[in-house]
């Protein structure tokens, strides 16, 4: 049984501290190992055996140690929206399911992060109140190329984009001629340019086809109206471009399945390309979405079962790289729970906390190992925002930011075990499998069975100034 014994060091450096385990999940591989931690970061890794005296020690046993998780794709909304969601709960529900690294999107927060002045209001805004690492991407938008070196050069982690409207009119989505602006400049600066891929123009047209006395309470009706057409075009346009400006270019959320041929032939002839989904994609099927159920409501849509076992095929030919949550959470009114209109409800899942389970739940029926999930929830998300050289393995010289947890526990999902500021999520009362018993941040724990055991121990990140 493993030793919980109150392990929780201190963030000075001066405390020595060994993590070890039966199953730490490393870059070579499953296997038993001691982490040997200085000054918050991995020394080195050894024997099982291999512990000096007077050494304080966190025994895993049996239970997996794994990379803190990477999340790359989530909403938070301060300032601004802190009613959404807030930097202090966005970050203890991360803690809570092992997600030790955030890069956060430019929007919905007040201001966007599209300027160099507005990124500066959202590291004040952060200060004080991380419980996990976190940095952040800039917005491209009409108008705002002039920003875009600056913005790199503060320290955003790169740059995002709507290519149909978001939601919010604070950011303004872009088309072509935008994105001929903005790409040789983020071409030349190395950013990465990650887009939201749905056009409007396939979604206009799938309006004019919707029967009249469609219902806005079936869930069928918003898939609908969000096509895989929308998708495909767009990703297409993405790739085109990117392939012609010599850009970095990432694909969020990857919900049409039918796009991965593209994105073989794409990457094939050398386009700079990653692709991430989403575990609400993995995990749910439209077909079993029941009426009126809004919370299920996000976009790109959750699509039909045979759509997801080929993002699953995906996944295991390795053309998506990544999976991250895209956490966009809002009060609960939004939702339209009353009305159960999926027209009118907000198009966003909370789930920030419960990637790990979801995913995993989902990857061991298929057949997928540990090393699998590592690879999608800490490495490539690491990698993607630059950080692979900190964050997202068990290595020397990394950040100890470690996740212990159960494998074979099982559990159900409720509010009182969540702690995003609301608690409307698809998965309510789904059982999954996966229970976080310890986080490590730079080798401080910070959450151990339902517990926080520091306070807000977290850090902004900024690009080339770790």
């Amino acid at each position: 049984m493993p030793d919980h014994s109150d392990i929780s060091g201190n963030s000075n450096g001066k405390t020595d501290l060994i993590v070890r385990g039966n199953r730490v999940v490393t870059p070579d591989g499953e296997r038993s190992a001691s982490i040997h931690i200085r000054g918050g970061v991995i020394e080195r890794i050894s024997s099982f055996s291999d512990v000096p005296t007077a050494t304080n020690i966190y025994e895993a046993g049996d239970f997996v140690v794994m990379p803190g998780l990477v999340d790359t794709h989530v909403h938070i909304n301060e300032p601004g929206r802190t009613e959404w969601e807030g930097f202090v709960t966005a970050t203890r529900s991360a803690a809570a399911g092992g997600v030790t690294t955030l890069v956060e999107m430019p929007l919905n927060s007040i201001p966007v992060t599209t300027t160099v002045a507005a990124f500066h209001a959202k590291v004040a805004a952060a200060a004080g109140k991380l419980f996990v690492d976190t940095g952040f991407w800039g917005g491209v938008v009409p108008g705002n190329t002039h920003e875009l070196r600056a913005l790199w050069e503060t320290g955003c982690f790169g740059f995002k984009c709507f290519l149909i409207d978001s939601g919010v009119p604070e950011f303004a989505s872009i088309g072509e001629a935008d994105l001929r602006e903005a790409l040789p400049i983020l071409a030349r600066i190395g950013a990465p340019l990650l887009g939201h891929c749905e056009l409007p123009g396939p979604i206009l047209e799938a309006a004019k086809h919707l029967p009249n006395n469609a219902s806005r309470t079936f869930y069928r009706t918003w898939l609908a109206l969000r096509p895989r057409t929308a998708e495909n075009e767009a990703i297409a346009l993405l790739l085109r471009l990117g392939t012609e400006f010599g850009a970095r270019v990432h694909v969020v959320h990857l919900s049409s399945a039918d796009a991965i041929l593209q994105i073989q032939k794409a990457r094939a002839a050398g386009g700079q390309l990653t692709v991430e989904t989403c575990p609400h994609y993995l995990t749910f099927a439209s077909e079993d979405i029941p009426e009126r159920a809004t919370q299920f409501k996000c976009a790109p849509p959750i699509r039909e079962q045979e759509n997801r076992e080929r993002l699953w095929a995906g996944l295991r030919d390795g053309v998506i790289d990544i999976v991250a949550t895209d956490h966009s959470p809002c009060p609960p009114e939004m939702k339209r729970q009353d009305s159960g209109d999926f027209l009118d409800a907000w198009g966003g899942i909370s789930s920030l906390q419960l990637s790990l389970p979801a995913v995993w739940t989902e990857a061991k029926r298929r057949g997928f190992s540990l090393t699998h999930l590592a690879r999608w929830l800490c490495e490539a998300p690491a990698r993607l925002a630059g950080l692979d050289q900190q964050k997202g393995a068990i290595a020397p010289g990394r950040d100890a930011d470690l996740v212990v947890w159960n494998p074979d526990a099982r559990f159900t999902v409720g509010p009182a075990q969540l702690h995003h500021r609301h608690k409307l999520t698809p998965y309510a009362g789904r059982g999954l499998m996966g229970i976080v018993e310890a986080t490590f941040l730079r080798g401080v724990k910070i959450y151990e069975r339902g517990n926080f055991c520091a306070g807000p121990a977290g850090k902004v990140l900024l690009r080339g100034k770790q």
